[in-house]
């Protein structure tokens, strides 16, 4: 544990500044400390030793504590295999190998990357949820070809860093909570369906009996259609690169 990598995450419960609460389901979390991850990998031909492997509360993977020459120290996402006293570096001219970062143009064809840049010196974006990995597909013209693990094909400059390998604890979908006690620990509260409420506070609510969500669709807690309607905001500098949408 690296005291100056830690800060007290606020709970915010879901509420904006004026106290509304913006996102349902939020509440009731334990405090928890902000673990401050590299996603740069910005020390570059600098090798580092991994000294430990940890929890992190705020995401589904685990944490790597990187120890540089310089004596520096810096967290990264785990990736399988990556163990205690392993060394990794963040280069152009970096060994492909599991836990070291290069630009795409660096990493052969049909590598699996994760920690992924949408654009050069930003830090990584994409694919960093457990269990993760992407695949770098071919690469062309100045841009790489990822397919990401929701089937999405997108187009990425290859100048852009990514870390090689998968990230770790795969296992984490399979995990059992248990109890609704852990949920509560986690920050999530429970969530009523819409057609058990009462007609004022939700478009399914009311009716003798039970009784369905209605036509024509169904709708959010705001009467918003819920399902069909294409939620995703145009973003131009972004989905002019999506050659296949995720399935």
């Amino acid at each position: 544990m690296s005291k100056k990598l830690f800060k007290i995450l606020k709970k915010h419960s879901g509420r904006d500044s004026s106290g509304k609460i913006t996102v349902r389901h939020q509440g009731d979390r334990e405090k928890r400390f902000l673990r401050e991850i590299d996603f740069k990998r910005n020390k570059y031909d600098i090798p580092a030793k991994v000294v430990a492997v940890e929890y992190d509360p705020n995401r589904t993977a685990d944490i790597a504590l990187l120890l540089y020459q310089d004596g520096e120290r810096r967290y990264i996402l785990a990736p399988q295999g990556l163990k205690v006293g392993d060394t990794v570096v963040s280069s152009k001219k970096a060994e492909v190998k599991v836990g070291n970062a290069l630009p795409l143009e660096k990493i052969p064809v049909g590598t699996v990357i994760h920690n992924i840049e949408l654009k050069p010196l930003k830090g990584g974006q994409l694919v960093r949820g457990a269990g993760t990995g992407a695949v770098l597909q071919a690469k062309e013209g100045g841009m790489a070809t990822i397919k990401l693990p929701s089937g999405e094909e997108r187009k990425v400059s290859w100048e852009c860093f990514a870390t090689v390998g998968q990230v770790g604890k795969a296992e984490w979908k399979t995990v059992v909570f248990g109890k609704a006690g852990r949920k509560r620990h986690m920050g999530i509260r429970p969530t009523v369906r819409g057609v058990a409420q009462h007609p004022a506070s939700h478009p399914h609510g009311g009716g003798e009996g039970r009784s369905g969500i209605g036509m024509p669709s169904p709708k959010s807690p705001w009467g918003k259609k819920a399902l069909g309607k294409k939620t995703r905001k145009r973003k131009k500098y972004s989905d002019k690169w999506i050659i296949k949408r995720r399935r």
